[in-house]
């Protein structure tokens, strides 16, 4: 087996990057204007009513009499025109944080196979696991086509036994029927490398062999 450093053909298309990129940023700049609207309100409101100007605070009018001290620095300290109704802008909050995540899933989704290594990398990780060594099944990830449509894809579960992490590699690419022919032949290369053919090592070595049969077949024939 080859120990270069071998991209994984999952995640996004280009075009799909490019329009998730686009969406996050609506999302995002919609959060952001959500939250800075009441503060921006608040501020202008103040200005319109007067109770902004002219003193901040009670320290710039220690000097005037008691009765010509503005209501609002009574008790030291300034009140707000939109009083609580500024707080309303933090419900913006969460669609800013979706929007960043999207933006961050979709940009930074990829998976690579560094030897018997493999990572995947997530929004806000990476996780590595050696195939040569883990646990790996077969598996399915659902994706959502529309409200009632669903799309099952096969994929590769491996989990590491000694410290329990775990990565799942879909087996097709945005797009594709299945992972180049080249890559299935590296998983299961990665798969079998060092393994024992007996015990609990042998259903390694027959999944290895169906990513094998995909490779030679990629067609589906």
């Amino acid at each position: 087996m080859t120990n270069e450093k071998i991209p994984l053909s999952v995640g996004a298309s280009p075009g799909q990057r490019v329009f998730a990129a686009v969406v996050g940023v609506l999302f995002t700049a919609f959060g952001a204007v959500f939250v800075l609207l009441p503060v921006l309100a608040d501020r202008m409101l103040s200005r319109l009513t007067g109770t902004g100007d002219p003193f901040p605070s009670y320290d710039e009018a220690r000097d005037l009499p008691p009765g010509l001290l503005p209501p609002e620095l009574h008790d030291g300290s300034t009140t707000s025109a939109l009083g609580p109704a500024r707080f309303v802008g933090l419900c913006g909050l969460p669609v800013v944080l979706l929007g960043l995540y999207l933006l961050l899933r979709v940009l930074r989704t990829a998976a690579w196979l560094d030897g018997t290594r493999a990572s995947v990398r997530g929004a806000l990780g990476t996780r590595t696991v050696d195939l040569a060594t883990a646990e790996v099944r077969g598996g399915a990830l659902v994706h959502r086509v529309g409200d009632d449509a669903a799309v099952r894809v096969p994929a590769l579960i491996a989990r590491d036994r000694d410290s329990g992490r775990q990565i799942t590699l879909p087996l097709r690419g945005m797009g594709l029927a299945a992972l180049p022919p080249y890559e299935l032949r590296a998983l299961a290369d990665a798969i079998t490398a060092g393994r024992p053919t007996g015990g609990r090592d042998a259903d390694a070595h027959a999944l290895a062999g169906q990513l094998r049969t995909m490779a030679a077949d990629p067609l589906g024939r």
